[in-house]
């Protein structure tokens, strides 16, 4: 390595005016190994410039060339990699970051050290040197601004590291006596020797003069001695005394030891007194219930607002007394164990009463809502009352129950059922249970009836009314009632049985009074009109504008007064509580954890599932009976649910109501479906008479009529969809079934069975502006006009027979390549010929052809479409078309001739017109 650093001084640097200071041979990190040499150098002119160059040997291998050069100034960081290891890596931080991997750990720490220096002594801006051993700077000298500063000219004698050691420049009062001195003996510099000898003279001179000086000074130095001497005196006396009063303090030290420890056990007992003082307000505090409370659980009224109120603070506070969070310790005192006992006590003691009234709340309001439905159902059975009257009157008034007022005053409780919910689940869970066994039955009996009001009310008929007749005595039933919902135990939960009796039969009376209806015969939509779909689809939506407040305040209520929209901490472990349907209220759960959300929504979904059990299946009859009575029915109920299921789903998506009227809404569209199903059947089993003419066939008009009802229902509806889809497929098996009838007709003929249908279903289609329709309406004019012009040429073939067959003819000799003014030298086409044939139609005979055309077309024609106008003048048109074309054959093929026919286009008019008006 010195050979090497001998030659890049010699040969790159000598000639540039630089010292190489040191040198490390390295490679790039991560690369293939191109090695090079990495030179700290420093400038011999001033001001100095330091620099690290990159050296690289040349490819021939004979020289070493320099490749690029960095200022030191530019240098931010300096790397080591690691502090503590040894690692021949290492990193310089110019603009960019230099990655390199030394030959040696050595070369490394030889180069970073002469980094380390020539930054301390050449400049202000200080290198950041990382994972560098501290150790390593340490030995380093330190080099200081004061001795050596930044901006004085210095220079440096030696080519290595320790030429940049020892090397020091003398400052300015060194410089300054070194010339006086040289100056004083002008010989210094031509006679060293003398120079050299009288600086000899001068040292032996100042050296006596020093041991006079210390000889003289002898005397005071025995004075200082002696001020010594009595110095050391003083002191030792000093020490005496100070031992003494270290035996006086160290007594005193004992009593004031004493005095701090006896100090330390009062602050103790007084700290300790504090605690306790504070145990016991917390738990005075936390832990007693006023004696007001207490009274309002034993015996508080519940059935005042009063009372409600007392017993409500008074759960409240002793909720927060059971639930207080006692301090370590607490559980094992005695007396708070007897609170805990008696608070557990008021709780079961209360809790027990307040279900038990709730209970009898409960029974109360179901035996008032009772002998409200008896009342209303035994008006109706007087005997030798006005059926018909008292039915019309009771039809008016097809409306549900108001259950505002109990629930009213349920919500009273509320706090208090929250409370329950929190202390004794169980109850709770009881108590809910029977809420839902009596509203069951009482809204299965108030719903029942209102559908069979909604039935009648369909139907039209009276003699239904008399199934109140089997209703029991109001007395006798609601005693009944009452005796099964408090049971003989006097337990939360009664014997049923009796009101399921009572249930099933009235369930069997309504079933026997549905079948009934259901059993009245189907009516086709022609027997009724507009008038009866109109009452159909008010009836129908006021079932159901009734049905959705009555569930909607309902589960409102449920929310509110159940608390089930909210988290809550229940004691004990919950499980499942199943209705009688065999489905479960609540899953099993732990109870000390909070119910989620989607826990709380299934519980009012099942709770409202369990009470309105009978609305889905009613609804399913009421719309089975409404399709009975018209299929067509099944569009006012597709239009009227959609509605009410969106308008369900935008209140609660997962609620009771949405789910229920989807439910029946999948049942709704299924009827709308088949109904369209139906209506193509029956276009397929259409059959035709052999005698009569067809005219506008059945289908076509049954489709313009259920258009027609279609449009003016479905607007603006949300399943116009639905209806879209059902207009294709009618308007294919309409256009399928009429060419297929056309095809079969024998009386009628084909063309005119076609035009007239197609004309029907196209001036339909326009009048009612169907926008999915746009393309049929498009196919059936089109197939209108193809139709009537075949119709037209087709009849118009017979008035003219010869004279057609015979310019058939010639067009036919034409068309063979024969010229049109040769065509009369033909023998069968000549100009004789030619007369003949047209003597044989005068204008007389023309007119008798025309006017028994007229009325076989008449025949042809049914009167409903009132198309033989338009069929005549299109006859009309195309006669005269093919007069013309006759008139132009004559003159190009028989030119010169003189021959015309012997009728006019002016005499076809006058024929046409007066045959017409003739008829």
């Amino acid at each position: 390595m010195t050979a090497i650093k001998h030659a890049l001084q010699r040969d790159i640097f000598t000639p540039n005016d630089e010292r190489l200071l040191s040198i490390v041979n390295v490679c790039k990190a991560g690369k293939k190994k191109k090695n090079c040499f990495l030179c700290a150098t420093v400038t011999t002119e001033r001001p100095v410039q330091v620099k690290v160059v990159k050296v690289k040997k040349s490819d021939k291998g004979d020289f070493y060339k320099r490749q690029i050069a960095w200022a030191l100034r530019d240098l931010a960081v300096v790397d080591a990699k690691d502090a503590i290891k040894e690692n021949p890596e290492f990193d310089l931080h110019f603009e960019k970051i230099y990655k390199w991997v030394a030959s040696s750990t050595a070369e490394k720490n030889a180069f970073i050290s002469c980094i380390w220096k020539l930054n301390q002594r050449y400049l202000r801006k200080k290198i950041d040197f990382v994972n560098v051993s501290s150790q390593l700077l340490e030995e380093l000298p330190k080099v200081t601004e004061e001795s050596v500063p930044s901006g004085e000219n210095q220079s440096v004698t030696g080519g290595d590291e320790e030429a940049v050691d020892e090397y020091q420049e003398l400052n300015a009062r060194e410089e300054q006596d070194i010339e006086i001195m040289m100056e004083g003996c002008e010989y210094a510099i031509s006679n060293a020797e003398a120079f050299a000898e009288r600086l000899s003279r001068e040292l032996q001179v100042l050296d006596g003069a020093n041991i006079q000086s210390i000889m003289a000074s002898e005397k005071q130095v025995n004075i200082l001695m002696k001020l010594l001497d009595e110095a050391l005196k003083e002191v030792d006396q000093i020490e005496l005394k100070l031992s003494s009063y270290e035996e006086m303090l160290q007594s005193v030290k004992e009593q004031m030891d004493q005095i701090s420890e006896s100090n330390h056990l009062i602050h103790l007992s007084n700290t300790n007194n504090v605690k306790l003082l504070s145990e016991i307000e917390f738990l005075v505090n936390h832990m007693d219930l006023a004696k007001g409370h207490i009274k309002a659980l034993q015996e508080g009224d519940l059935s005042s607002s009063r009372g409600i109120e007392a017993c409500t603070n008074a759960a409240d506070a002793l909720l927060q007394c059971m639930n207080v969070a006692l301090r370590p310790g607490h559980d094992m005192l005695l007396a708070v164990e007897q609170q805990q006992q008696r608070f557990s006590d008021l709780r079961e003691n209360f809790a027990r009463r307040l279900a038990s009234h709730l209970n009898n709340v409960f029974v109360q309001q179901f035996t008032q809502a009772l002998l409200q439905l008896y009342n209303r159902s035994y008006f109706l059975s007087v005997p030798g009352h006005d059926q018909s009257s008292t039915l019309a009157q009771h039809s008016v008034e097809l409306t549900l129950p108001n259950h505002h007022p109990f629930h009213r005053d349920l919500l009273r409780y509320a706090k208090l059922m929250e409370w329950l919910k929190s202390t004794d689940y169980r109850k709770y869970e009881g108590l809910t249970k029977n809420y839902m066994d009596y509203l069951s039955r009482l809204y299965e009996r108030e719903i029942k009836d209102f559908f069979e009001v909604a039935k009648i009310k369909m139907t039209g008929t009276t003699k239904e009314s008399k199934k109140f007749a089997t209703l029991p005595r109001k007395e006798s039933a609601v005693k009944q009632e009452t005796e099964s919902l408090h049971g003989s135990s006097g337990k939360l939960t009664g014997s049923t049985s009796s009101l399921n009796k009572l249930s099933v039969q009235s369930s069997g009376n309504r079933r026997s009074q549905s079948s009934s209806l259901l059993d009245m015969g189907n009516m086709s939509a022609s027997d009724l009109d507009v008038a009866d779909r109109t009452k159909f689809d008010k009836i129908f939506e006021q079932v159901l504008s009734e049905l959705e407040p009555l569930c909607l305040a309902e589960q409102d209520f449920i929310s509110k007064f159940f608390k089930l929209q909210q988290h809550q901490s229940m004691p004990g472990t919950v499980t499942e509580a199943e209705d009688t349907d065999g489905g479960t209220l609540s899953r099993q759960h732990n109870a000390g954890t909070p119910l989620p959300v989607s826990s709380e929504k299934d519980m009012i979904r099942q709770m409202m599932i369990k009470i309105f059990r009978c609305i889905e299946p009613e609804l399913n009859n009421l719309i089975a009976l409404g399709d009975k009575i018209d299929s067509f029915n099944s569009l006012y109920m597709l239009v009227k649910m959609s509605h009410h299921v969106w308008t369900a789903q935008n209140v609660d998506p997962a609620s009771f109501l949405s789910t229920t009227l989807g439910n029946v809404l999948v049942t709704v569209k299924r009827n709308f479906d088949k109904c369209i199903s139906n209506q193509i059947r029956q276009m397929e089993e259409v059959k035709i008479s052999k005698k009569s003419k067809v005219g506008i066939l059945p289908f076509v008009a049954e489709f313009e009529e259920f258009a027609g009802l279609a449009e003016s229902i479905f607007k603006n509806a949300e399943r116009r969809g639905d209806l879209d889809k059902a207009y294709t497929k009618l308007i294919r098996g309409v256009f399928v079934n009429v060419e297929k009838v056309a095809n079969e007709s024998q009386k009628t003929p084909r063309d005119v069975v076609m035009m007239e249908n197609f004309h029907h279903i196209f001036a339909t289609l326009s009048r009612l502006k169907i926008s999915c329709l746009e393309a049929e309406k498009k196919e059936a004019k089109q197939k209108y006009t193809d139709h009537l012009q075949s119709y037209v040429i087709y009849s118009l073939g017979q008035p003219l027979e010869k004279l057609n067959h015979f310019f058939e003819g010639v067009e036919a000799r034409v068309a063979q390549g024969i010229r049109e003014e040769e065509v009369s030298y033909q023998l069968a086409f000549n100009k004789q010929e030619l007369r003949k044939v047209i003597k044989e139609y005068p204008g007389k005979e023309v007119k008798k052809g025309l006017d028994n055309l007229y009325k076989k077309v008449d025949k042809h024609l049914c009167e409903e479409e009132n198309l033989l106008q338009v069929v005549w003048h299109s006859m009309q048109d195309e006669f005269i078309r093919q007069y013309k074309h006759f008139e132009g054959l004559i003159a190009r093929c028989y030119p010169g001739s003189g021959v015309t026919m012997e009728f006019t286009i002016q005499d076809i008019l006058d024929y046409c017109s007066s045959i017409a008006q003739s008829h």
